[in-house]
């Protein structure tokens, strides 16, 4: 059972209970059709719209009463209570009417809580409820409540003329903000569903219960511009002072309110309700926005069914107004005051659904005086007369569809300078829109449903793509050059040494390098975006393979330099073969190729876009950020893939340095550049070294990624020709004839026979090495008999003065072995002085030392 269910069954069981106490109540005059109303007219919340359209149906009783053809014989009588718009206190006054006599024959109701309250008990009465004040659309159900009519439109009669400006101003993108009342949770319910048949997208949906204040911050965070509000005048008020505080008006929004609002509705019970903000920064928030609304004046200058116009109307009812103490003359309009002619209209369909009634009761002799609360057919008879009850009213021609909803047109109005300015009226069933074009806007363009990002691809500056193709371009016709100037001169000593078809690779190398150069400067500026990734594909190609033609070409000849050096103990003779080098090359552009194709095959470099935050313009007025963009060439494993493509290259370059550091003194014949060949390897270790972090760090800078990898690669092209060419280039240009070429080249100085006179020297210095550890070897034996000979002298002396004579006749005697030992005592004594002065020759010293001991036997 729903809450309203519930309501209604306490309502009718007290009822019950409290009938007996009303049966001796007065019943009233015999010439007189009671009716109830309930009016919302005091309380803080909800509408108050009683306080002008319970003077109005006043109004419309004289009218009524006056009229002789209207009602012949009875009088119409209104009992009436305050609702405050409380759904309980509605309940309570509905009781009171219906059990304090005399007996009511119809129910007069507003605010849509309360009304939905009465419509679904007043069935178990028998009863018609016709509702002056509600616009939820929840009351158009007809199994919920069947008995119900209104001549206030549904709020759903609203959601078509929103999309229809949404469609008008381009509108597709909005918001919405509601208060979390039934009538709003019903209407929002109904605009999303036509939003979504529109393809209009609601951005967010944002409710609040009475303070507003997070709810509007929330659409400032979702960027709303079109905001849809849907609340009571009172939480309008705080609304549209949050809306102020969070600067949510202005050029850059629109905001759709309801349109039966009083027209100072923004300005009144500022301090009774604690508003913080200012008259004035109300109508700065309140300016521009529109509203719609039911057509509840009649446009035309037509006589009504009641013999007045709806300018009549509205003079009377100002006069009744400023009676009960509203100050209309200064626009101080009480709440209500727009819906105050279907209150009017309301009273009159009641007149004429009765006296439609009464002429078919006539025919039954029966009289709307014997209706009771349990005479269904009674009550079946005055609901086919107000379903079929059709006249012009004040509010326009007032009809009721199967739901028992009010037909009417659609008004809608701007706030313009602090009043309401009409735009047009749109008419539902004919989808007729009638504008007036009298709209103005802020900025005097039409508001953007949201704010329109321009995506701004990020490109390197033409004047440097510009500056480094050139250079490149003077790179690759240097290259070409230099290849002509190799094959030309081919035959030259100086080239032929160099092997030069190993120097022609390693130039082809530095051509698709500085190609490379270019293609890293192409960006979304000269391709599109579905040709990018072969641009892409084609940067990964050239500069890995042209690296591997240029580096590894010098890295085969220092390579086969340090194996040289190496075994030329072994075979001093042996010579460089230049196939062993251009297999090396041809190694590791293999090596280049698997990995390339792997990685194009499974998985390929696409075009990524890298998005920034958003931007302000430089120079518009426009709500308009932009989103720049960065393309960058990536795979889905695109670390995996540069790990192996660095993994790989980095070896190569560690090595290299390794193999120039170690031959960084060696001088080859058969590889004349070698140094040269180093020099080149640790530029480019270093540079690579550097870049390729750098690089990486600095990859979401267009012009500094560019300019920096760029001015890397040129300067390593250009340094490596340098000193691998000018070199030769200098000694042809000076020896055209390939004279002796020393002077310009100290790599190719060593002729033939300095070859063979250094291999000689060598040659003799290991035997002079071998002789004087052998010299050392024959002082050690002899250093220890002399060891051994002094033992044996100081134990001679010991045998005493008798051993002297012994020993002087033993030495007449044996003096021939005297005189030996001498003799070995002195050849000992000049082996350790020559042994001392020549055990440790420098390597300097014994070269010499050999060099002048072989020209002195030569």
């Amino acid at each position: 059972m729903t809450s309203d269910g519930a309501v209604a069954f306490w309502i009718f069981l007290l009822c019950l209970i409290g009938t007996p106490q009303l049966e001796g109540s007065e019943a009233g005059r015999p010439d007189e059709l009671h009716i109830g109303g309930i009016f919302p007219i005091a309380g803080k919340g909800g509408w108050q719209g009683g306080q002008a359209c319970m003077p109005a149906a006043r109004l419309a009783l004289d009218d009524v009463n006056k009229e002789p053809n209207l009602l012949p014989g009875f009088k119409l009588i209104l009992h009436s209570n305050d609702s405050e718009c409380e759904p309980g206190l509605g309940a309570s006054v509905m009781y009171n009417l219906l059990y304090n006599k005399p007996q009511k024959l119809m129910l007069l109701a507003g605010c849509s809580t309360v009304c939905t309250t009465v419509a679904e008990a007043a069935k178990m009465w028998n009863l018609i409820v016709l509702c002056y004040g509600a616009s939820s659309p929840a009351l158009s159900d007809r199994k919920r409540f069947p008995t119900l009519f209104r001549t206030h439109p549904s709020a759903t009669v609203h959601n078509p003329t929103r999309i229809k400006l949404m469609k008008k101003f381009g509108w597709s993108r909005v918001a919405i903000l509601q208060q979390a009342e039934e009538v709003f949770i019903s209407t929002v319910e109904d605009l999303e569903n036509r939003c979504m048949e529109a393809g209009v997208e609601i951005v967010t949906r944002q409710s609040f219960l009475s303070d507003p204040t997070d709810a509007v911050r929330n659409l400032r965070r979702q960027d709303a511009r079109i905001i849809v509000g849907l609340f009571y005048v009172v939480a309008a008020r705080r609304v549209l002072c949050e809306m102020y505080k969070q600067q949510l008006y202005g050029r850059a929004h629109v905001w759709f309110f309801i349109g039966w609002y009083e027209d100072n509705w923004y300005e009144a019970n500022l301090e009774n309700e604690g508003i913080t903000c200012t008259v004035e920064q109300m109508r700065k928030a309140a300016e521009g926005h529109l509203t719609t609304e039911a057509l509840m004046w009649n446009q035309n200058n037509q006589t009504t069914i009641s013999g007045m116009t709806a300018e009549e109307f509205r003079h009377r009812l100002n006069h009744a107004l400023i009676e009960e103490g509203y100050d209309i003359n200064h626009d101080r309009y009480p709440e209500g005051y727009q819906e105050a002619p279907l209150a009017y209209d309301a009273v009159w369909s009641v007149a004429l659904a009765f006296n439609k009634t009464m002429e078919r009761l006539t025919t039954r002799k029966k009289s709307l005086r014997d209706f009771t609360y349990t005479d269904k057919e009674i009550a079946d008879d005055i609901y086919s007369a107000m379903n079929s009850t059709q006249f012009l009213g004040v509010s326009g021609v007032v009809a009721f569809s199967s739901q028992g909803d009010r037909i009417a047109l659609t008004q809608i109005e701007q706030m313009v300078n602090g009043k309401y300015e009409k735009l047009g009226y749109y008419d539902t069933q004919l989808d007729n829109l009638t504008w007036l074009n009298t709209e103005q806007w802020i900025g005097g363009k039409v508001p953007q449903d949201r704010t329109i990002v321009t995506h701004v691809l990020r490109t390197v500056s033409l004047p440097l793509f510009v500056c480094m193709c050139t250079i490149s371009c003077c790179g690759i016709f240097v290259a070409f050059a230099l290849i002509i100037f190799n094959v030309w001169n081919k035959h030259r000593r100086v080239i032929q040494s160099s092997h030069p078809v190993c120097n022609t690779i390693m130039l082809f190398g530095v051509i698709i390098c500085l190609i490379s150069v270019i293609l890293l400067g192409i960006d979304g500026r000269f391709v599109s975006p579905h040709e990018y990734p072969k641009i892409c594909q084609a940067r990964a190609w050239l500069l890995s393979t042209g690296f591997t033609l240029a580096y590894g070409a010098m890295f085969s000849k220092v390579w086969r330099v340090h194996r040289f050096t190496t075994k030329a103990k072994t075979d001093p003779k042996k010579k460089v073969e230049p196939w062993k080098l251009y297999t090396m090359v041809s190694g590791l552009l293999s090596i280049d190729l698997v990995i390339l194709l792997c990685w194009q095959i499974f998985d390929p470099l696409q075009r990524i876009l890298e998005t920034f935050p958003l931007e302000d313009p430089v120079s518009t007025t426009d709500d308009i950020k932009i989103r720049p963009e960065l393309e960058h060439c990536e795979s889905e494993r695109n670390s995996m893939w540069l790990g192996l493509v660095y993994g790989v290259k980095g070896l190569i370059l560690v090595f290299g340095l390794f193999l120039a550091y170690e031959t960084r003194s060696i001088k080859v014949k058969q590889i004349n550049d070698s140094r040269y060949v180093g020099m080149s390897i640790y530029n480019v270790v270093v540079l690579c070294l550097i870049t390729a972090p750098v690089g990486m760090v600095i990859a979401s800078q267009q012009d500094a990624s560019f300019a920096f990898v760029a001015l890397a690669v040129i300067f390593c092209c250009f340094l490596s020709m340098l000193l691998i060419f000018v070199p030769k280039v200098i000694e042809v240009i000076r020896h055209p004839k390939d004279k002796a070429e020393s002077k310009y080249n100290p790599d190719s100085a060593i002729s033939k026979e300095d070859e063979e006179r250094y291999q000689k020297l060598v040659t003799e210095n290991e035997e002079l090495q071998r002789l004087i550890t052998q010299k050392e070897e024959k002082i050690r034996v002899l250093r220890q008999r002399l060891v051994e000979r002094d033992v044996n002298t100081k134990s001679t002396e010991l045998n005493g003065a008798s051993g002297a004579g012994i020993a002087v006749g033993g030495s007449n005697g044996n003096g021939g072995t005297a005189t030996t030992s001498l003799a070995v005592q002195s050849q000992a004594a000049a082996i350790i002085s020559t042994a001392s002065a020549s055990a440790h020759p420098t390597p300097a010293a014994t070269l010499a030392i050999t060099q002048d001991t072989h020209e002195h036997r030569t």
